[in-house]
């Protein structure tokens, strides 16, 4: 008889969500899926407000990463006043992003994913959260705690403030960076290099301990998506569009972002508020099945399309990183989106050490100022968890007439579902469900580091609710976490 389990809400993720786990007659699982089950409209009633807007109103989107919203907002502004920033504006908004990449690869790492990892997956729920983590290893809580702290810091400096800084606008940023700030930050950075440098040893030492899990946690062939600079290293700000197929095969060089639409499009399921976009010609290569043209976003990807890091530490550790999947090949095992994070924690401090080191940064020219040049503009850059699109199009005054946000947390369903799929028909068997396989599901989307809502995060523990359903919709079993 067929059955439905039912795990809502799914926690230790940014936003709302919950997973359903269809069994066949024999017991077997046949299907999960993830449901996001909350609907936000941005796209929508952004219509009618000018492009000049939305750095501000898109930034609200999320409390964990306004500054990536920033940085596409204000680079579709760019697009639509048809300016190049100074060179100095783009170097401090670089500067703001990687701070924001450190503060939110490190709340991932250390406190979202940290519990199972360093407590054990099926370890009591009641201590396999932060508290519990503060509790058996308070320097590794800490640590990051004081990573995540650099920065939401640096943040602070560049944009007045930690949360939504109204500091990128379109045509550059509003304020330059002075001498004694720039001092500040780098005052700050060595003890940001030492906790990365440390979170990467204790990474490779645990991870013998999850050979298991790295083999099912997301383990599959899929293509992946995200920018490079020019000469094929990692980026984060700007650069080309790369796609890689799971052999380690180029299928996109070098896009330009504005043409993004050429290779991606969107589809939707009636059983979820999240876009499921996917590659379009490979999807058309398999009979216009949208689910063909899966691929991946955000660090894992990142560091399979690069060619190079560009920074000395994190070059060595991508050179290990890489060891991890046969020669030429992508590293394909989501359980690695971890490790990818730490890399880039390490690859972003060593560039704001760069960039601050530039005697340019603390020019005063920071905003290039001009009116309504081109009805279109896109802005792609880099967010923590993948590459984000914003497309405007707006009329002569500027206002807006048609928006499409396109986020990495979309970008990746069609993989987080199969992700899902893949721990469930390992650890489950028949209709009994332990409090630690529920875990080890939530755990699978949690390296995705998802952000649902984009505003409203909780850590620790919070209420789960497993419901077994029969096929007509009886209650045939409940397990509640409260």
């Amino acid at each position: 008889m067929p059955r439905t389990v039912t795990i809502d809400p799914v926690t230790r993720i940014e936003g709302h969500a919950k997973i359903t786990i269809h069994l066949d007659d024999a017991g077997q699982v046949a299907d999960a899926r993830f449901h996001v089950t909350e609907f936000r409209g941005f796209e929508k009633f952004c219509e009618g407000r000018t492009f000049w807007e939305m750095p501000g109103i898109t930034a609200r989107i999320c409390g964990i990463c306004p500054v990536s919203h920033l940085m596409a907002s204000a680079k579709a502004g760019d697009a639509i006043l048809g300016v190049r920033i100074p060179p100095t504006a783009e170097k401090l908004r670089r500067l703001m992003n990687w701070a924001q990449i450190v503060q939110s690869h490190a709340l991932s790492f250390f406190h979202l994913s940290g519990p199972d990892l360093l407590l054990g997956m099926e370890s009591d729920p009641g201590q396999r959260n932060l508290m519990g983590l503060i509790a058996r290893h308070p320097d590794i809580a800490r640590n990051g705690i004081r990573l995540r702290h650099f920065g939401q810091e640096v943040i602070r400096i560049l944009g007045g403030r930690s949360v939504h800084p109204a500091w990128t606008v379109p045509g550059g940023v509003r304020e330059p960076l002075s001498p004694e700030n720039r001092a500040r930050i780098q005052e700050m950075l060595p003890e940001a290099l030492a906790i990365v440098e440390q979170a990467l040893e204790l990474y490779q030492r645990l991870l013998p301990q999850f050979s298991e899990e790295v083999t099912v946690y997301g383990d599959f062939p899929s293509l992946f998506l995200g920018l490079v600079t020019p000469a094929g290293g990692l980026e984060h700000y700007d650069g080309l569009l790369r796609v890689m197929d799971g052999d380690g095969r180029i299928l996109e060089e070098g896009l330009p972002p504005a043409r993004y639409r050429e290779i991606i499009g969107e589809a939707v399921e009636p059983w979820s508020y999240l876009k499921f976009p996917f590659y379009r010609p490979r999807a058309q290569e398999k009979g216009g099945r949208y689910q063909e043209g899966m691929y991946r976003v955000g660090p894992l990807a990142r560091l399979n399309i690069c060619d190079f890091a560009g920074t000395p530490r994190a070059d060595e550790y991508l050179q290990a990183f890489r060891q991890l999947a046969p020669q030429g090949k992508p590293v394909t095992g989501s359980f690695h989106y971890h490790y990818a994070r730490l890399i880039e924690i390490l690859f972003s401090l060593e560039k704001i050490q760069e960039t601050l080191a530039d005697p340019e940064i603390t020019d005063s020219h920071v905003r290039s100022k001009a009116d309504v040049n081109q009805l279109v503009g896109v802005g792609v850059s880099e967010a923590p968890r993948g590459t984000l699109f914003h497309e405007y199009h707006v009329n002569e005054d500027g206002v807006l007439q048609r928006v499409n946000l396109i986020i990495a947390t979309g970008q990746n369903n069609l993989a987080m579902n199969q992700t899902i799929a893949q721990i469930a028909r390992h650890y489950v068997d028949g209709p009994s469900l332990r409090q630690g396989i529920l875990n080890r599901l939530e755990h699978g989307i949690r390296l995705f580091d998802p952000c649902l809502s984009c505003s409203t995060h909780a850590l620790g523990q919070m209420p789960l609710q497993v419901q077994l359903m029969g096929p007509d919709g009886t209650l045939l079993d409940e397990l509640t976490r409260a």
